[in-house]
């Protein structure tokens, strides 16, 4: 089902008698359904890479979301009202590959009767998805290669070239750095195709959207049903080892073996479905930290033996469940602002990295007065303002404003664009110490969305 990893339909209106829910989120025409903060952060991840036309890895397990991220991307993109197209890699063959890709002339082998375009021709100005591209043949990487490198191609059979306009999104559930490193994926192709890289995380590390998606399911296949409280809590617990694709399979089988003119989804209409549920075996760990993560191992490890059942282990803490809850929130937050980093940038990417802001700043053309202005955002390389004054295309500023804390940019800056009261400033003058301090601020920004940028900029670096 396209787009089920989020739990994504085509936008519909609502009844009227239902209320609007905080957890569905616009997407161009489509609804995607979400409620913790990992994907939240992911989906602002996602607006940002559509900005731009490099290609974007899309990793994740199976059924977690990678086509619906790719599907995102297209629909924030100015690409949006042009062909979205998608294909499995997995389920191509070898020998049909290249001509399903790049298409084919008339005679081009047995049974080519006419003429066919390739997806990359059908997809021209609008976005080719890439699924599985960890099981696309050798051979067909090599082409691959040069099309993204913009070089145009010739179809099998013909000598006509042909050249696309065709923004790339790949997914895989597979490890290729490990693939590239034991040489079952091209090196070259697997860094063209990673200019940015999104993780979809898998559904167990966002326990929040399960009840979300579960409602949505529902309502998608039993409208007025709902479940009970047991039911959620349930559903909550499970490891869902096949993500969303199992979520909504389990609900299938539910819903259809329930009684008719039962509106209520139990806890005993999904256990057949579910399959076994053990209890975590942990081992206690030497307790190595402060009151706080004292407190925080008790509660984990006391979730762990009941099998996550929240009421049980706030009766043994001696805690109500609405404070476990409040608590387990907050280590989510946490997680998510701190833990696993949900994207990569490249580092012919990392330079163009941006902040959106509001600074006042402080202007002064050469010979001229003061201006006072508002800085929009800010890369390594340069600023985007407003201003009340009108600036010329080429002018050299004074540029002075500050960051968090103490720290202050007073740099020299070139015009180097004008849109009304707005303008884009280059710095020309930026020393060796500013140049790290705003580095290690955009690194921070960066880290705080969720991005991964590697090490920290230092000396001439860029992000």
């Amino acid at each position: 089902m396209a787009g089920e990893g989020l739990g994504v339909s085509p936008k519909r209106e609502a009844p009227q008698h239902q209320p609007e829910h905080q957890d569905r989120v616009q997407i161009g025409e489509l609804v995607a359904v979400v409620r913790s903060e990992a994907m939240r952060k992911l989906l602002g991840m996602v607006e940002r890479v559509a900005r731009h036309n490099a290609a974007v890895l899309v990793t994740g397990e199976t059924g977690a979301g990678k086509e619906m991220i790719a599907r995102a991307i297209h629909q924030y993109s100015l690409r949006c009202s042009r062909p979205f197209i998608d294909v499995n890699c997995a389920a191509l063959p070898d020998n049909l590959a290249e001509t399903e890709l790049f298409g084919h002339e008339k005679g081009a082998f047995s049974g080519a009767d006419s003429q066919k375009p390739g997806l990359f021709e059908m997809a021209n100005h609008g976005t080719l998805f890439l699924d599985e591209i960890g099981e696309l043949d050798a051979k067909v990487q090599v082409k691959l290669l040069r099309v993204l490198d913009g070089v145009p191609y010739y179809r099998l059979g013909g000598s006509r070239k042909v050249a696309v306009d065709v923004r790339i999104v790949a997914a895989t559930n597979l490890n290729l750095e490990q693939a590239v490193h034991e040489g079952r994926f091209r090196s070259d192709l697997y860094h063209r195709l990673n200019q940015f890289q999104l993780r979809v995380p898998p559904l167990r590390e966002r326990p929040d959207d399960v009840g979300a998606l579960a409602e949505f399911l529902l309502e998608q296949s039993l409208p007025g049903a709902h479940f009970s409280p047991e039911a959620i809590e349930l559903l909550t617990r499970a490891p869902w080892k096949g993500n969303v694709r199992e979520l909504r399979n389990v609900l299938l089988k539910a819903v259809m073996h329930l009684e008719s003119g039962r509106a209520e989804v139990r806890a005993a209409d999904l256990v057949s479905w579910l399959g076994p549920q053990k209890n975590l075996n942990v081992s206690p760990q030497p307790f190595q930290g402060n009151l706080g993560d004292l407190e925080r191992q008790a509660i984990q490890e006391t979730l762990a033996k009941n099998g996550g059942d929240r009421d049980e282990a706030a009766r043994l803490l001696g805690i109500s469940r609405r404070t476990l809850t409040r608590k387990l929130q907050q280590y989510e937050k946490e997680e998510a602002a701190g833990g696993s980093l949900l994207g990569r940038i490249n580092p012919d990417q990392q330079r163009y990295f941006r902040v959106a802001v509001t600074i006042p700043a402080d202007l002064q053309l050469e010979s001229g007065p003061h201006i006072s202005a508002e800085i929009n955002n800010v890369s390594i390389g340069g600023v985007a303002l407003a201003s009340s004054a009108t600036l010329k295309k080429g002018a050299v500023v004074h540029l002075r404003f500050g960051l968090s804390g103490a720290t202050v940019i007073d740099t020299s800056a070139e015009v180097v664009w004008v849109e009304r009261k707005r303008a884009g400033l280059h710095f020309l003058s930026l020393g060796a110490t500013a140049r790290r301090d705003l580095g290690q601020w955009l690194l921070q920004k960066a880290q705080s969305e969720g991005w991964d940028l590697g090490l920290a900029i230092t000396g001439n670096a860029t992000i």
